[in-house]
């Protein structure tokens, strides 16, 4: 079967396209064709009197049928090798199919018994190592006995000739003609050879070899080509290929159907595009760009997926109905979008899982904040009483303490101990109610309150919720925002809590709310009586420099692109950044005095070669500069008429010195200091004590005789020191009451004896705040005495126990109580001692 040179070129053209190679990549071997046809079957009659043993190439995903010519790449080694022994001797080979497509190395065991022996034609090499060879498939043959498999199969094959044709058997004739026709049927859905093959098969004859034809002709698994390759008989190789045929007919009559579906579907979804298309060019035109039904399609799928309550449901179906009964582009539409949009968004069924692992809590507690034992030993409480009640019930957790002490950081930890979000909202400067609640939709530009903002913010319906600042709320024409948050906090009410904008009820009893307060005295009443407070008090020195070293520096070095190589910080230069630039409660200002050196130690780290600091008490002053702050130091220093008292201030406790002089006038009372109305009270309530025991006081106190009707021909002029500085309070009452009676009696105050306590008239001591503070201001100060309100007793446990044990502590009853150990006489300095005069020695 020699090719003619045009022929050839036409094969190796079609080859080079399919492969995309160039012409001179590929070598053309032509076989020795001398023999014709009848050779090749003599052969083949010879041995099927008795076996032959034949090269043997598995193919893969390929099964070939006799009277079939066609071409198939080989790649593999051993399929090479056994091309390359055929093309040695006789150029018969013996091809059979794998049972597994994906075997890559297949054994006999991965082999059908039939295959079908062929005589290689052509061989076509290809780029890389893949031989193209064309073959004539001859006949049938049974694998008998594998003779080698290495280096390539070699196999024993008995011939499996058909029976002779019996001509006009009409059974036989009739399943012909089924056979063709439903081929053509299969064709015609297929399109898989065209009029030609049609033409080809109409005019096979031999049954056998019709169906041969028809199977090599059809698109169907390697299984079912080889069912027809190992029927023998060609009757019943007709009905298996005519059911083979019916159900390929039917799957593609079922393929067309589909296809001429998605034809019709695609043409339907065509128009409706090119419709949207034209709608939204108009819509564009009108000034309207919004898709109206999908929009809707769209909300009603979250409806669906959101599972509203059922009056949520109603509301926002009516609203939908509504929308679709109006112009698309009017500004009623648009307000009916923005608030179906806006109950849609919330979280209607969505919670957190919770976590109560009291001891996880603990350890999250303690690792966000040093110090504050009281207060987490409270959360945990409050944890613990919600883990075991299955309900948030009770009073609302106030944190209150001044700033910078961590009350934020604290509820942060309380969620994220808990597993649930955390929203927060600052009350501070709200003076409108539609803050809270939300503004109704009769407004213009209506929105919810920013209590379900932060709920939408959250997407879940338990979060914990942060209100900051309580106490700086305020109220004024347009409604109280602290009766609004009583709604909303109290536990019997806010199940069903209803914001002004959205006109539904939303569960609020899952929330978890904290709020945080600088001072409770002006946390309105009502809100403040469902608050449990938990002081947050500030932070001793002790624990200001535990902190910067285990949290403050640390994190600082990371933010300022330094490593602990770079920088290191002593305890005395943290100290005097506590001591000198910073004047706080809390360490907000500390952080960023530590940030500010940060920041200069990074400028000198890549601007000069020195890449190591180390930051001591000596060098801050050379980074931030002067000092900006300087502590009062008593050094029990005796002065008539001044004495030593204790404040409470925003950023923590302070020593206050108070001053009194005398001098002739009317009996008038001048105070100087920016003294607020209560403390000029306790100063005038002093003297009125202090005239009324006047009589009464010891020999050793008694008021000077120039000075006993003081009230009459003399002016008291009482002064607090830092005058641009603001003071109120009726803590300094003894203070006060103690300079004057220095003054009148001439009796010096001891400087190192701090005092605090409210006087009443009668000269009773009152119990007053901030005593932890006091005195840790008075310690600061160098002071080792103070006197407190006996009723105060129990707040000395909340003092630093080194602190506690370096102080004594005098408690008052009465202001007469005092007198004792502050007026006292200076003590004689003593002289000198005098030398004794040097011994003369004599000279030897």
């Amino acid at each position: 079967m020699a090719f003619s040179d045009e022929k050839r070129k036409e094969l190796i053209d079609a080859i080079m396209e399919a492969q995309g190679a160039d012409e001179d990549d590929l070598v053309l071997i032509e076989t020795d064709d001398d023999d014709d046809e009848e050779d090749d079957y003599e052969f083949l009659q010879q041995a099927g009197e008795d076996s032959v043993i034949l090269p043997t190439i598995a193919l893969r995903g390929l099964t070939v049928l006799p009277g079939m010519i066609m071409h198939f790449d080989i790649g593999r080694e051993k399929s090479v090798k056994a091309l390359e022994e055929a093309m040695g001797t006789d150029q018969f080979v013996f091809l059979v199919a794998q049972r597994s497509e994906a075997v890559e190395f297949p054994e006999v065991k991965d082999l059908y018994e039939v295959g079908t022996v062929a005589k290689v034609r052509q061989m076509l090499k290809m780029p890389g190592d893949s031989i193209r060879v064309l073959v004539d498939c001859l006949e049938r043959a049974k694998l008998s006995e594998m003779i080698q498999e290495e280096p390539f199969f070699k196999a024993q094959v008995d011939i499996l000739f058909a029976k002779e044709y019996i001509v006009d058997v009409p059974e036989i004739e009739a399943l012909k003609r089924s056979v063709r026709a439903n081929f053509a049927r299969y064709d015609d859905l297929a399109d898989v050879g065209g009029p030609a093959a049609v033409a080809a098969i109409a005019s096979s004859d031999h049954p056998g070899a019709l169906a041969d034809a028809i199977a090599g002709h059809m698109e169907i698994k390697v299984e079912s080509k080889q069912k027809i390759l190992e029927t023998i008989d060609f009757e019943e190789r007709l009905k298996e290929l005519n059911s083979i045929l019916a159900d390929e007919i039917n799957i593609l009559s079922l393929e067309a159907d589909i296809k001429s579906k998605v034809k019709d579907q695609l043409d339907k979804n065509q128009k409706e595009y090119y419709l949207r298309e034209q709608m939204r060019a108009i819509q564009d035109e009108l000034g309207a760009t919004e898709d109206l039904d999908d929009e809707i399609e769209r909300w009603h799928k979250q409806m669906k997926k959101l599972k509203l309550p059922k009056e949520v449901a109603q509301k926002v179906e009516k609203e939908i109905i509504k929308l679709t009964k109006m112009q698309s582009n009017s500004a009623e539409g648009n307000v009916i979008r923005t608030y179906v949009e806006s109950i849609l968004d919330l979280p209607w069924n969505k919670s957190s899982k919770t976590q109560y692992d009291l001891n996880e809590a603990r350890k999250i507690l303690d690792a966000d904040h040093y110090g504050l034992e009281e207060v987490k030993e409270r959360v945990l409480e409050y944890l613990a009483v919600i883990q075991l009640s299955g309900a948030i019930k009770g009073p609302i957790l106030c944190l209150a303490g001044p700033p910078g002490v961590g009350k934020t950081s604290v509820a942060k930890s309380i969620a994220h101990s808990i597993g649930r979000e955390f929203v927060h909202m600052s009350l501070g400067g709200v003076r409108d109610e539609a803050e809270i609640r939300g503004h109704r939709r009769t407004y213009i530009g209506a929105i919810p309150g920013r209590v379900m903002n932060c709920i939408k913010e959250a997407k879940t319906n338990n979060p914990v919720f942060l209100f900051d600042e309580v106490d700086k709320i305020g109220a004024d024409f347009k409604g109280d925002p602290a009766s609004a948050l009583l709604e909303v906090l109290d536990p019997e009410q806010n199940k069903e809590f209803v914001d002004h904008y959205l006109e539904v009820p939303f569960d609020l009893s899952k929330v978890m709310f904290i709020t945080t307060a600088n001072d409770t005295d002006t946390i309105p009443r009502p809100l403040l009586d469902r608050m449990e407070v938990i002081e947050v008090p500030g932070y001793t020195e002790e624990e200001k420099v535990k902190i910067a070293q285990k949290y403050l520096v640390p994190k600082q070095i990371k933010e300022n692109g330094l490593t602990a190589k770079n920088i290191t910080f002593n305890e005395a230069a943290i100290r005097q950044l506590i001591e000198h630039y910073t004047r706080e409660s809390g360490v907000r200002n500390l952080e960023r005095e530590i940030a500010n050196i940060c920041r200069k130690t990074a400028l000198k780290t890549v601007t000069t070669k020195k890449k190591s600091y180390r930051i001591t008490e000596s060098s801050v002053e050379k980074l931030l500069g002067k000092k900006k702050y300087h502590f009062d130091i008593v050094e029990g220093k005796y002065e008539i008429g001044k004495t030593t008292g204790l404040a409470w201030t925003i950023v923590g406790g302070d020593t206050l010195f108070i001053e009194t002089a005398i001098m002739p006038g009317g009996g008038n009372l001048v105070l100087t200091g920016q003294l607020g109305d209560v403390m000029q009270e306790s100063a005038k309530a002093a003297v009125s004590y202090i005239r009324s025991i006047a009589s009464n006081l010891p020999s050793k106190l008694k008021i000077k005789e120039e000075y006993k009707e003081f009230y009459k021909d003399k002016d008291l002029h009482l002064h607090v020191p830092e005058g641009a500085t603001p003071k109120d309070g009726p803590s300094a009452g003894v203070t006060i009451c103690m300079s004057i009676l220095s003054t009148l009696t001439g009796m010096p105050a001891r400087q190192d004896i701090a005092m605090t306590g409210e006087i009443t008239l009668l000269g009773k001591i009152l119990p007053v705040g901030g005593i932890r503070e006091k005195v840790l201001a008075a310690y600061r100060a160098g002071i080792r005495k103070v006197m407190l309100p006996k009723d105060n007793e129990r707040d000395i446990e909340d003092i630093p126990a080194n602190v506690r044990k370096q102080i004594e502590f005098v408690l008052l009853s009465e202001a007469a109580d005092a007198i004792p150990h502050v007026l006292q006489a200076a003590p004689k300095k003593k002289a000198p001692a005098k030398k004794a005069p040097a011994k003369k020695v004599k000279k030897q």
